[in-house]
């Protein structure tokens, strides 16, 4: 069993348990049910964004602890400052660290799109992605039947939720994609041995329909990366361990954007 088939095992537990505890009944009470969306499709795409989804987690699976003490008010604020496309929180628990209470004091803070980092199997998860506040929802082909995959995805289009459906290669791509998803992006990292590389994006990238939005995650540092998959048609990258292990994850952020812009003056 790899990390992602534990965690998804876990998840259904979790979820199982939260159903009882907070029903449908009590989301749907939230004020943030009726607040419209901001598209992280059509922000990435702006040409007046960097296209970088800045992540707030605080560990990992495969680092353990990245950054434990720390105000994700403080950060969202600042990377929102920093001019990125939108940002991704994490809101995993036991793995990850966050929290659904990150996600919302994050939304009372900022105004840009907010991505739910989870691991979603089931709808109850969507409507509680709209309850706290999400713009967009994280769709795992590798951790859902395709036929799963197009339910949710239908079922988060039926919220005006956006989704980001990750593939890992291009056989993921080909069973899970369907009308219902807003962007593709492809994760870099090996489930298996946990290794990373942008070969993966740039191999998938071949496969995957021009008008679709495509941002590549994970292994993902250095300036240069972003500039170099910019050239395989990648508009959107998102960056969490790269900010998060700096004790101001905003800044590094800020300072990283600074230097995108810089390098594409030239």
């Amino acid at each position: 069993m790899n990390i992602l088939e534990k965690i998804i095992d876990h998840k259904h537990k979790e979820v199982t348990l939260l159903k009882k505890n907070k029903p449908i009944s009590t989301l749907e009470g939230s004020v943030f049910m009726d607040r419209p969306i901001v598209s992280m499709s059509q922000n990435i795409l702006n040409q007046d964004t960097s296209g970088i989804i800045a992540e707030i987690k605080r560990k990992s699976p495969s680092k353990d602890i990245i950054n434990a003490e720390i105000s994700v008010e403080k950060i969202g604020q600042g990377y929102e400052n920093a001019g990125v496309s939108g940002i991704s929180v994490l809101t995993d628990t036991h793995f990850f660290g966050g929290t659904t209470q990150d996600l919302i004091a994050v939304r009372n803070k900022v105004n840009i799109p907010i991505l739910r980092k989870d691991f979603m199997i089931d709808e109850y998860q969507i409507i509680e992605a709209k309850s706290m506040g999400a713009d967009t929802v994280l769709l795992i082909a590798a951790g859902l039947s395709k036929e799963k995959c197009f339910a949710l995805a239908e079922f988060a289009q039926s919220f005006g939720l956006e989704t980001l459906l990750e593939v890992h290669n291009e056989k993921e791509y080909y069973t899970h994609f369907n009308k219902h998803i807003s962007m593709i992006g492809v994760n870099n990292r090996n489930l298996e041995t946990f290794e990373v590389s942008t070969e993966i994006s740039k191999n998938v990238s071949k496969i995957l329909p021009k008008e679709i939005v495509k941002i590549s995650e994970s292994g993902i540092s250095h300036v240069e990366t972003v500039l170099d998959l910019k050239q395989y048609g990648f508009q959107g990258f998102l960056l969490g361990e790269a900010f998060m292990k700096h004790p101001e994850p905003q800044l590094a952020c800020q300072e990283f954007i600074n230097e995108i812009k810089k390098k594409e003056a030239l």
